[in-house]
């Protein structure tokens, strides 16, 4: 599930900070397991890689501080095509919204960045005369390693 882009390291932090947001030891190892992720994680991997950096954070800092980002507009929480059951993902706040390929054998998650996409936001919005805060668009199917599978099996 790799992202499309790193994370400048301190950046989420610096978000709070401006937001005046108060920032606890248990938030700043919850963020840095945000900044420093290589792929959309749930709230328990969040927990787990929090842990290591800081025994005392526990799940309901987890999900409180989850829920403080997305207030804030600074993450993403994610279905992924139901991937692994009723499984929440959480990724960074990215500068454009992008389109998850979910793969159905295997669960991989791609992510695709298209001006396309922003070309058919902008035909809605004025189409529809609607004004699009949120978009978000999941594509079930079969990577390429599965279908390989697929076709030799």
């Amino acid at each position: 599930m790799p992202l499309p882009q790193t994370e400048m390291p301190g950046r989420l932090q610096a978000q709070f900070a401006e937001r005046g947001i108060r920032m606890t030891q248990q938030r700043r190892a919850i963020l840095s397991v945000m900044e420093t992720a290589s792929k959309h994680l749930d709230a328990p991997q969040i927990l787990r890689k929090a842990q290591k950096l800081d025994a005392s954070v526990d799940r309901s800092t987890v999900y409180r501080t989850l829920q403080l980002l997305k207030r804030h507009g600074l993450i993403d929480e994610l279905d992924l095509m139901h991937i692994n059951g009723e499984g929440h993902y959480y990724e960074r706040k990215l500068n454009r919204d992008h389109i998850h390929m979910a793969c159905l054998r295997c669960g991989r998650i791609s992510e695709f960045v298209s001006d396309m996409f922003e070309k058919l936001k902008g035909q809605v919005e004025r189409d529809c005369r609607f004004r699009i805060v949120v978009s978000r668009l999941e594509i079930g199917g079969y990577c390429a390693t599965c279908r390989r599978y697929r076709q030799a099996g």
